[in-house]
């Protein structure tokens, strides 16, 4: 197979998905060229400039950085068709209409490139008939490439052959979306919705179905189907707002038009209040109004009975949510079927149909359970799919009692389970997964790009991972730190990894961090400091306050002088320390990746030093960090004055800014612009290793120690106190937010020295400290600390 090589993308349709599209080819760096229709009046692009436009306001935002705007050119088809020939790839996202798909591709196929990919990301229709639409020369570069909304979060691509779709030009796309888009891919059938679609819509339905059989609220459904039972916090009828109303209600009809002899087609219609919004432009979120809509600060819900609007709320039953909250899965499901509750009679309900459903299609609709699980996974944000949630609750139990309610005739089809179900005790095993097709068992796939991933994401029932080589381990599971090796991947460079809960930094791993990295200066070529997100969320704040609470300063003051020294230490190691960062790396976990030799972030990395909400500054050496970047860009500055570099880092710890992705922790200073940006997360250790690797072989060595640093001292302290005095005479800040930011200026500048005065590393890492401890001492530091350990959220005083 070669290796496909994309230069330039042209995306047709400027809408929703069009345009998103468009934005995540250019967080990848690809440039794009975004077409649409000519504006009736006005500049003829204004369709496509609008539609750039409106990506800066979207939330979630679609662009990773809002520069990269600029990577994207606008077109439209009357004047512009000509440069679809620069373009290797050209996916197609209009309007989910045949007759309007074809009448376009007959349009532009003149003007593709002999060697030119083309792609629809078509959410249902039928990539064969789509295909039966181009000249016979262009089908072999023909496929789907669905993407889900927003393209990128949302992890899947479905990737449709058509019938005389290249297998390798499918294999080389896939290999691209993968690595270079960061999308993770499941072949689906061409049959109508393909698989995400096709299930996720029907676990809506049977939501929908027996909401009103048992007469709940669509809020208290929602309550019942998020996050409880593993689902986004957006649950089921908040997610249809999102979605979108009336897509919704399209990819019902399209089910319903297409599926005619599915068992389960009469329930493949829109309810009357979903049409009723429809019809009076109540479409979700894009228009403010849905199923749910905002009234000055209250929520309110659609009460279908009604058709108006209720106060919404979240309450669930206690009985229902002990059950969710304590039992494992097959107790939990054994109670739900047990219990005379609505609410339980509700749930088993819905899964009870959904395994149904799945099960008696997954023979036409996916290739194996792996790909339907994962479907599901990547697509609609649930933790587990059906098969394995089936398979974690007692497959055979699970499978008599589905098939005791259809004999009943309480489910909602009468269709009997396959008789596969009742001859295997689960779906996924350590061999692989089944497939219904083929009636085997089939590993994952085994493309190149795939090696890639030292830890895909893992299926209840698969072969555990490779936990590697333990070399050295401190504390328990739940504290300190593991240095391992994966020695068929590099047996030299080590991987260091935290073990507490969400790897907040505390005295353990300090002192795991100290010794794992002398061993790796004495028995290893390079560390890079990884393991799942979140990279790291900061200080342990429990250990902090309870020696606060018994006034041992001392104490604190010794440990920041420790953290401090792990930073250095992971600056000067002997040999290259890499930081592999991806999810949230907050306070110490930003310092420490900060001072790493290079980083390897994913995209999603969301990098800050937060220490101002506590009211407390960065004292593991964020701000020498920030000052010696200052003093470096100052060298090549007229005058050499580096105050003015000094001002972004300010207000960036002033706020506590966060950088909503890797590019913007770029721009923030939290990275640098040679560290590498890794579009797919499971990519991660392997780049990182690599890249480790890479620098020991070129013969990396560290800084010097305790290296001279210009700053900005007391001239620069002042600036920056003007700035605080006209907020807080604003009342934008209160009394103890100018004192935190001003300790934040002081330490930034250097300290009470001149301006532009030299001092050491270890100089401002004192600055740092001292002033940490100071704010540690004020009540009002400590109320801050006290109240987001009590209630997870920051207290302004």
């Amino acid at each position: 197979m070669s290796k496909l090589i994309i230069r330039k993308v042209a995306v047709l349709g400027a809408g929703v998905m069009g345009a998103q599209i468009a934005a995540h080819c250019a967080n990848a760096d690809v440039p794009v060229v975004l077409f649409d229709l000519s504006a009736k009046d006005g500049p003829p692009n204004r369709v496509v400039d609008r539609a750039i436009a409106g990506l800066a306001k979207l939330d979630p935002a679609p662009l990773a950085a809002k520069d990269l705007a600029g990577h994207i050119d606008a077109a439209n088809y009357d004047a512009d068709l000509e440069r679809l020939c620069d373009c290797d790839l050209v996916i197609e996202a209009i309007a989910e209409k045949m007759e309007w798909k074809l009448d376009l591709y007959a349009k532009i196929a003149p003007y593709l490139r002999a060697d030119a990919i083309f792609a629809s990301n078509t959410s249902g229709l039928s990539i064969g008939k789509l295909a039966e639409g181009l000249p016979e020369a262009l089908r072999p570069r023909f496929c789907g490439v669905h993407f889900f909304n927003p393209p990128r979060y949302m992890a899947l691509v479905e990737l449709i052959a058509a019938p005389a779709t290249d297998p390798l030009m499918l294999d080389a796309l896939e290999a691209w979306l993968v690595t270079r888009l960061g999308k993770s891919i499941v072949r689906a059938k061409d049959t109508p919705n393909f698989v995400a679609n096709r299930v996720g819509v029907f676990s809506i339905l049977a939501v929908m179905h027996h909401t009103a059989r048992l007469g709940l609220g669509f809020d208290e459904v929602d309550a019942l189907t998020g996050p409880l039972i593993g689902r986004p916090k957006s649950a089921t009828y908040r997610t249809a707002d999102v979605v979108g109303l009336d897509t919704l209600a399209h990819v019902i009809d399209t089910m319903g038009a297409t599926l005619p002899d599915d068992p389960w087609h009469g329930y493949f219609k829109q309810p009357d209040w979903l049409q009723a919004l429809i019809a009076k432009g109540a479409l979700g979120q894009k228009t403010r109004a849905g199923i749910y809509r905002k009234d000055s600060k209250k929520i309110l819900v659609l009460d279908p009975k009604t058709g108006d609007y209720r106060p919404s709320r979240s309450d669930i039953v206690s009985e229902v949510a002990t059950a969710l909250q304590t039992l494992n899965t097959a107790e939990k499901f054994a109670w739900l079927g047990a219990s005379g509750l609505p609410e339980a009679q509700f749930l088993w309900a819905i899964f009870r149909d959904l395994f149904h459903y799945c099960a008696v299609h997954l023979e036409d609709i996916a290739d194996s359970a792996r790909d339907l699980d994962l479907a599901m996974r990547w697509g609609f944000g649930w933790t587990r799919g059906p098969f394995e949630t089936w398979q974690a609750a007692g497959w055979a139990d699970v499978a008599k009692a589905i098939q005791m309610d259809i004999d009943a005739g309480r489910a909602m089809a009468k269709e009997p389970l396959p008789a596969w179900v009742f001859l295997r005790g689960s779906v996924h095993e350590a061999a692989g997964s089944y497939s219904a097709r083929d009636n085997v068992l089939k590993a994952r796939p085994t493309l190149p790009v795939y090696r890639r991933q030292l830890y895909p994401d893992a299926l209840l029932g698969e072969a555990p991972a490779d936990r590697g080589e333990t070399l050295w381990e401190n504390g328990d599971d739940a504290s300190g730190v593991r240095l391992w090796t994966r020695p068929d991947v590099d047996a030299r460079i080590g991987i260091l990894s935290f073990k507490a809960k969400l790897h907040a930094i505390g005295d353990e791993v300090i002192d795991g961090m100290c010794e794992a990295i002398a061993r790796a200066e004495r028995d290893l070529d390079g560390v890079v400091l990884w393991h799942e997100a979140p990279f790291a969320v900061g200080a342990n704040l429990q250990q902090v306050a309870e020696a606060c609470k018994a006034g041992q300063f001392a104490l604190l003051d010794g440990k920041v002088a420790k953290f401090q020294q792990v930073s250095m230490a992971i600056r000067h190691a002997q040999v290259p320390v890499v930081a592999a960062v991806e999810g949230m790396a907050l306070g110490g976990g930003c310092e420490f990746a900060m001072h790493a030799a290079h980083r390897v972030l994913a995209l999603e990395s969301y990098v800050g030093l937060v220490e101002a909400g506590v009211g407390l500054i960065p004292a593991g050496g964020g701000s020498k960090e920030f000052a010696l970047q200052a003093h470096r860009r100052a060298q090549h500055a007229a005058g050499r004055d580096v105050f003015p570099f000094i001002q972004q880092s300010f207000q960036t710890i002033a706020m506590a800014t966060v950088a909503k992705s890797a590019l913007e922790a770029v721009q923030l200073g939290f990275a640098q612009p040679s560290d590498d940006v890794v579009m797919h997360a499971r990519e991660l250790p392997y780049v990182a290793i690599a890249r480790a690797r890479a620098m020991f072989e070129a013969g990396w060595r560290p800084p010097l120690v305790n290296r001279a640093v210009t700053v900005a001292g007391r001239n620069g302290i002042a600036t920056c106190e003007l700035m605080l005095v006209n907020m807080a005479e604003g009342g934008f800040i209160s009394e103890h937010d100018y004192k935190v930011a001003k300790a934040a200026a002081t330490a930034l500048c250097g300290g009470e020295v001149e301006s532009n005065a030299q001092v050491g590393e270890q100089w401002i890492l004192d600055v740092e400290r001292a002033l940490f401890i100071e704010l540690l001492k004020t009540e009002k530091t400590q109320q801050r600390i006290a109240h987001l350990l009590e209630t997870g959220k920051p207290l302004r005083n």
